[in-house]
């Protein structure tokens, strides 16, 4: 690892991590962060080069009121439902962080400088109206760096398919399992065969595949901890970057096949692994562990501000920490699935809670807005 000085550790630290092929982004968006100029600040000094927005981070930012009074109070003048002024709200935020991050849009040729917003989460079982929202998110923002997240359930897959099919680039969100990131890998590919069948240019089509690391060790480690033998202790804090590790061999696996390969001449760009949840919840943990051992060629690593700000002061950023390490991976996963831990149990349970909690986050929100839009509209009597 490199030797820096203290004043300099913050910068070095992140240059380093961008420097191995890791894209940080920004796991948060607000009114505030925007107004304030602490997003153009982080874009600055630590080099985020991306934005990712979900229900839960919505309902923390509008939730708390500060920043949208004005737009709230002429929401409420107009009468609009409280889905209309949601939709008002997150899309003007994510309209004005791509504003502020366009300059790296640029830059990178359309690979960074992304925000992404998610399609309703109440819609995450049914395919048609997924690709009408998401169709329906890109117009509203009217952004050539917004990506539409849209969540790898059953019946989001077609729904990934189609939305990429026609020009739109996609953050598939919610992804547990190496299966179903596989199916979301063949979506994806498929969605380009689509939009190159219909004379798009490739070329403007980007997406990542957003892999959740920590919530698999959270709900692993648990059982293990059920188990309680030195065996199952053992393994704890291993089964999240033993399964994001095997993600990224099934990533090379498949941009390396003959199907991307017939893709790429006709410049399509390769969907991106990007490592979601990197915050770690067991304290127990270095607050850094899904950035240091998750460092790999080509991925992002969208964090929370205080994972960020972790990775800046005392991040060991060491090189590749993936590539080379599958076997091991195999292992692992292996080992904790001999003590009784269920894989597939787990990874099942974890998308259908992420659903759950994105679609109770995305109510709350919505109770928030209509109590402040009842509470402006009797002011304006």
């Amino acid at each position: 690892m490199i030797t820096v000085t203290e004043a300099t550790a913050p910068a070095a630290n992140l240059k380093r991590l961008s420097d191995e092929g890791v894209s940080i982004w920004l796991d948060d968006l607000s009114r505030k962060r925007i107004a304030s100029g602490n997003l153009a600040e982080l874009i600055e000094t630590k080099h985020v080069v991306g934005v990712t927005t979900n229900p839960s981070i919505f309902q923390a930012a509008i939730g708390s009121g500060e920043g949208y009074e004005e737009q709230l109070a002429d929401l409420a003048t107009r009468g609009v439902t409280v889905d209309e002024a949601v939709r008002m709200m997150t899309t003007a935020d994510v309209r004005a962080a791509a504003d502020i991050l366009r300059p790296v849009y640029e830059a990178t040729g359309g690979r960074d400088g992304r925000v992404s917003i998610e399609v309703d989460p109440r819609l995450a079982h049914r395919t048609a109206a997924t690709i009408a929202e998401a169709k329906q998110l890109a117009w509203l923002v009217d952004r050539p760096n917004v990506m539409i997240k849209i969540p790898a359930t059953e019946a989001g897959l077609p729904a990934i398919t189609e939305v990429i099919g026609r020009g739109i680039s996609v953050n598939v969100t919610l992804i547990f399992s190496l299966e179903r990131y596989r199916e979301v890998m063949d979506a994806y590919l498929a969605g380009l065969e689509k939009a190159q069948a219909a004379g798009i240019d490739l070329a403007t089509i980007h997406s990542v595949a957003s892999f959740f690391v920590s919530r698999v060790d959270s709900e692993i480690d648990k059982r293990l901890t059920k188990a309680g033998t030195d065996e199952a202790l053992a393994l704890k804090g291993k089964a999240a970057l033993a399964n994001a590790r095997l993600a990224y061999e099934a990533y090379e696996e498949v941009f390396g096949s003959a199907r991307w390969t017939a893709l790429a001449p006709s410049g399509a760009h390769k969907q991106r692994p990007l490592w979601a949840s990197t915050g770690v919840k067991d304290p127990a943990y270095k607050d850094t562990l899904y950035v240091d051992e998750l460092v790999a060629p080509g991925t992002v690593n969208t964090m929370p501000e205080g994972t960020l700000n972790a990775t800046a002061d005392h991040g060991d950023i060491h090189g590749d920490a993936v590539t080379g390490g599958y076997d091991r991976a195999r292992a692992d996963l292996a080992a904790v699935e001999r003590l009784g831990v269920s894989y597939e149990e787990v990874v099942k349970q974890l998308e259908d809670e992420g659903v759950s909690k994105f679609e109770a986050a995305w109510e709350d929100l919505l109770d928030a807005v209509a109590t402040s839009l009842r509470g402006k509209g009797a002011e304006g009597e």
